[in-house]
Order: C-alpha cells, then sequence, then structure tokens
C-alpha cells in the first residue's frame, strides 16, 4: 500500500496567496489608475479631445516619446557591450564599475539632471567644447536624450546580465570549430538566447524614460515646441489647478506605454513561440 504524503508549500495556500495579490494589485495599482480615469472622464470625450489634441500637448508627445525611443535604442547597443565586457572579461576596477551601472537606480534624479546640466550647458565642461563647434547639447531635445540614456541603461544592463552569465562559452567554441565567424556566432548562438531578456530590458528602459521627470526637467529647458515634455506639462496644469486637464494627458500618457509594453510583449511572446517550434 503506497502511502500518499501531503505535500505542504512554504507559503499558504493558492486561493490565500492569490487573493493577497489581488488585493495589493488593487491597492497599488487598479485604484489609483481608476480614480485616474474617473477625474479624466469629467471633462467628457469633447473635453479631453480638445485637451490632447493641443498642438503643444502634441509636440511634447512626439519630444517625450522620441526621445525615449532613441535613448534605448542607444543603450541596447551599449549596454548589451558593457554587460558583455562585466560578464566575460577580468579587469582591475570590474566590481567599481559594475556598482556604477547601479547608480541612476541610487541617484536623486534632480541630482543627475543638474550635474548633466551644468556639464553640458554653453558654458559647462563638454557643452563649451560642442558651442564652439557649433553644436547646443543643452535645452534641446539632443540633452533629453542623454538624460535618458543616463537613467535608461541600469534595465538594458541588469536584464542581459544573468543571461550572458548563464549562456555557456562552449556553444560559441563549438560554432567557431564548425568555422562560423563571429558576425554568424552572435547572430545564430548569442543573440537568440539573449533577445527576450533583451527585449524585456528595453521595455522598462522605455516605460522608465518616457515618464522622466526629475533628471530632464533641468537640461531639457521645457522651451514650448522645442524642448518642452509631456510630464511639464502634467506638472504646469497641476499647479494651475487644472486637475481635469493634467488627468487627461496622464491617463494619454499611460495608454501609449501601456500599448507599447503590450506590443512588446506580444513581440517577446512570439519569438519564444517561434524559437519553440524550432
Amino acid at each position: 500500500m503506497t502511502l500518499l504524503k501531503k505535500q505542504y508549500s512554504v507559503l499558504p495556500g493558492f486561493g490565500v496567496t492569490l487573493g493577497i495579490t489581488l488585493f495589493w494589485l488593487s491597492l497599488i495599482v487598479l485604484i489609483p489608475f481608476a480614480v485616474l480615469f474617473g477625474w479624466a472622464a469629467q471633462s467628457g470625450v469633447e473635453g479631453f479631445l480638445k485637451t490632447i489634441l493641443n498642438e503643444r500637448v502634441i509636440h511634447s508627445l512626439y519630444v517625450t516619446f522620441g526621445t525615449s525611443l532613441i535613448a534605448v535604442l542607444i543603450n541596447i547597443v551599449f549596454g548589451l557591450v558593457t554587460a558583455w565586457v562585466l560578464v566575460r572579461y577580468t579587469f582591475p576596477g570590474k566590481k567599481i564599475i559594475d556598482a556604477f551601472i547601479d547608480l541612476p537606480f541610487a541617484l536623486p534624479t534632480a541630482v543627475a539632471g543638474i550635474a548633466l546640466t551644468t556639464l553640458y550647458a554653453p558654458n559647462g565642461l563638454l557643452g563649451s567644447l560642442f558651442a564652439s563647434l557649433g553644436i547646443r547639447i543643452a535645452y534641446t531635445p539632443t540633452g533629453i536624450v542623454i538624460a535618458l540614456i543616463f537613467i535608461s541603461l541600469p534595465f538594458i544592463v541588469r536584464t542581459i546580465q544573468p543571461v550572458l552569465e548563464d549562456l555557456e562559452p562552449e556553444l560559441e567554441d563549438a560554432a567557431t570549430c564548425l568555422g562560423a565567424n563571429r558576425w554568424q556566432i552572435f547572430a545564430k548562438v548569442i543573440f537568440p538566447a539573449i533577445a527576450p531578456a533583451l527585449l524585456t530590458g528595453a521595455a522598462m528602459a522605455f516605460a522608465r524614460a518616457a515618464g522622466e521627470y526629475g533628471s530632464v526637467i533641468f537640461i531639457a529647458g521645457n522651451i514650448p515646441m522645442v524642448s518642452e515634455i509631456t510630464p511639464l506639462l502634467i506638472t504646469a496644469k497641476l499647479e494651475q489647478s487644472d486637475y481635469t486637464g493634467a488627468t487627461a494627458l496622464a491617463v494619454l500618457m499611460l495608454m501609449i506605454s501601456f500599448l507599447v509594453l503590450l506590443l512588446i510583449n506580444l513581440v517577446q511572446r512570439w519569438n519564444n513561440q517561434r524559437n519553440g517550434m524550432n
């Protein structure tokens, strides 16, 4: 006769943990979003469209999401290189450099914004050099991109790093023995393994960059129709006690960010299914 031993989990059962999860998710995420949509709905469809279709708002969205996309694309390349160096090579000062990667997480964003503005302003250390060449960085969308690169880099590096650590170098050695060159090894062996993590890091970096305020507000210059970001318009409407207009812009940014994240997740799912079929 076989004795069946009841399995006990470390945490409470499924019903209890699911209830706690739904309660906490509702309290932290769903209820605030519901209130946000409620405030935005007070102006009606006509008022909502009037707010979001304003020329100044549309340009600020273009600046916000355009600079975020550029920053993420740049970080995908240099973040991958940085993660590769930290994983595959040993050199003096490696731990210090590795710790610097997390600095944007710990550093107050306003401090980062002031530091970058001081550095890239027309009279700054680097800004003066570019100014002599007729290139202006601070108070332009270029300055915004630099600030967003700074705050979004850790998301790319930290999501790729564990995958590279688990990737066996023997696979690359085997590909080399079979006659593959470096590009073929990267395209056929390395990239398929890191692609899901890369997409996840890019999604988190984009969401973080699109909602960034503190590090951007100083270096952007906030010039209407030039370098003004949507979070600044939201803050301006709040200062004017236009809560309905502010929540309308917040809902718009929320919807755009959600659609972008949904698209990235669908692409990642499709990539995983394709790899599973192969």
